[in-house]
């Protein structure tokens, strides 16, 4: 099985979820390394149920398959921002 263009876009989805994060969460600036492990962290254990979502609604939609790219930046990101925000209180 050729897995090279899942793994490109796990990197692609990666890479926007966290630039995504950056530029919605101000509270990044003043974390620390262990909160942003933490936010990284709850990212990482989301993506697969985010990814599986994505692929299904690709496939079901093809002519969605951006928007659902978007959809899943959106969702990894906002993880983020919620772990951070949970590891402040």
């Amino acid at each position: 099985m050729n897995t090279t263009a899942i793994d490109s876009l796990g990197h692609k989805l990666g890479q926007a979820a966290l630039t995504a994060f950056v530029l919605i969460c101000p509270e990044i600036r003043s974390a620390s390394n262990d909160q942003l492990e933490v936010a990284c962290a709850a990212m990482r254990e989301k993506s697969k149920q985010v990814v599986d979502d994505l692929v299904a609604d690709a496939k079901g939609a093809p002519w969605v398959a951006d928007i659902a790219f978007q959809v899943a930046v959106l969702a990894l990101a906002q993880e983020g921002v919620r772990a951070l925000r949970d590891s402040n209180r």
